[in-house]
């Protein structure tokens, strides 16, 4: 297929060989002869079939030796001298040449994204932060209809550490609940979407086990939301059993 996706079905290849998949786009690449490409193109003219259409073994009697290309790679023995040949394919006069190296592309690219990736962890710090808040809301939310429950644990003997100890414990439960849920979520997600995003674009997305980075971001989160949950049961211990076991109408 050329780019405007003109058939070529009139002159087939033969498949002679499949390479070993790479998890890249090169996968979805068609490696072909620069002969190949001549024959296929030999009955066109200015991007466009000709009236004259020749079938494959018509194309074979040309002469199919290209008299252009459009882009190479070169390997040195000598990585050294990258830069400096690089510099003087860039300024040769004789033809309008230009030369990049991949992997300083690829390392800029890299620095392109590391700062998304900045920008995205500061965000998720402030969606974790509203989050903490709004589960520290919550809670404050529900003392006052749980202040009967509480006053009944003090009067049959609670200390009021233990109140707090006990919505601290609540709230460890909901957030190690939620971390293991969002991580299973993760690799779910990872597991059935994977297959679909290789074929579709030829980039395996691998499913690895956490890192210590990560596992120290979750601990983070863990620790933070357990801190956070001091200040609700900070305010039940200051309650008096009095006010809890009132009756308000």
């Amino acid at each position: 297929m050329s780019a405007d996706f003109a058939a070529h079905d009139d002159k087939p290849f033969t498949i002679v060989g499949v390479l070993e998949r790479t998890g890249t786009p090169v996968d979805r690449a068609v490696h072909v002869s620069l002969a190949g490409i001549e024959a296929i193109h030999v009955d066109w003219q200015s991007g466009n079939r000709s009236g004259l259409q020749l079938d494959a073994e018509q194309a074979l009697q040309f002469d199919l030796t290209p008299t252009s290309i459009t882009a190479f790679m070169v390997g040195l023995e000598n990585p050294a001298l990258t830069f400096r040949t690089q510099r003087d394919i860039n300024d040769c006069s004789g033809e309008p040449l230009s030369a990049i190296t991949p992997g300083s592309t690829l390392a800029e690219f890299w620095r392109t994204i590391s700062t998304i990736e900045q920008v995205l962890f500061v965000m998720s710090g402030f969606v974790l932060i509203a989050g903490l808040l709004g589960m520290v809301t919550t809670i404050l939310s529900t003392l006052n209809e749980r202040r009967r429950e509480i006053a009944v644990l003090r009067a049959i003997g609670a200390r009021p550490t233990t109140i707090v100890l006990l919505i601290a414990l609540e709230t460890l439960l909901i957030v190690v609940a939620g971390c293991l849920a969002g991580v299973a979520l993760l690799y779910g997600l990872l597991a059935i979407g994977g297959p679909f995003v290789a074929d579709r674009v030829g980039v395996d997305i691998l499913l690895p086990w956490l890192d210590s980075t990560q596992g120290l971001i979750l601990g983070a989160v863990i620790v933070g939301a357990t801190l956070v949950s001091l200040v609700p049961g900070f305010i039940a211990y200051r309650r008096s059993i009095q006010d809890g076991l009132a009756v308000r109408v």
